[in-house]
């Protein structure tokens, strides 16, 4: 059971936010933290995250990188201005080194690549990194490639632009559409 206690010592569950616009893995997730003795609210928006800190701040957040409605390390940053001691770890499908810095630039206990199950990020909220999560690297006998190399440096300037795909397109002087295709692959290995 993962509990604190409140003035009265009383007995209270550890909160948890859970902010991922995919609604079968944030159900599936918060099922499974609930059954590790979490209380869990889900949030399928930023909006909506933050009218919920506003409401009830929580002890532990889990946050995808990318959401509809805007970045999830925005997001990471208003949860610790309204709540300072709250931990949260990043979720992403798009693991680059530069989001992973800027993660924990802000503050993030962790940063798990997707897909990810209740075990790792309870061990994250413990401090402890599961080694599957690490983010992608190139194998040590394949040196890095242009591919690769401009992979990550599209991931930096996304991150520098906040998640904003419109905005690091044009940084990038491509179009948005060819951008969002090169997202959507992994780095090339060789």
């Amino acid at each position: 059971m993962n509990s604190t206690f409140d003035r009265d010592g009383e007995d209270v569950l550890s909160t948890v936010l859970l902010v991922d616009d995919d609604e079968i893995f944030s159900s599936t997730l918060s099922r499974a933290l609930r059954r590790r003795g979490y209380e869990v609210t889900v949030c399928n928006s930023t909006e909506d995250a933050k009218r919920s800190v506003e409401e009830d701040p929580p002890d532990y957040a889990v946050i995808d990188l990318r959401l509809p409605d805007g970045s999830g390390l925005c997001l990471a940053s208003a949860i610790r201005e309204r709540n300072p001691d709250c931990s949260f770890v990043i979720l992403t499908g798009y693991g680059s080194i530069a989001s992973a810095v800027e993660a924990v630039k802000l503050g993030a206990i962790n940063y798990l690549c997707k897909p990810v199950d209740a075990d790792a990020v309870v061990a994250a909220f413990g401090g402890s990194a599961a080694p599957e999560t690490e983010t992608p690297a190139a194998p040590p006998d394949q040196p890095l490639t242009v591919s690769r190399l401009e992979w990550e440096h599209i991931n930096r300037v996304l991150a520098e632009h906040n998640g904003n795909i419109s905005a690091a397109a044009r940084a990038l002087n491509m179009h948005r559409r060819s951008l969002q295709r090169k997202l959507l692959k992994y780095p090339v290995k060789r």
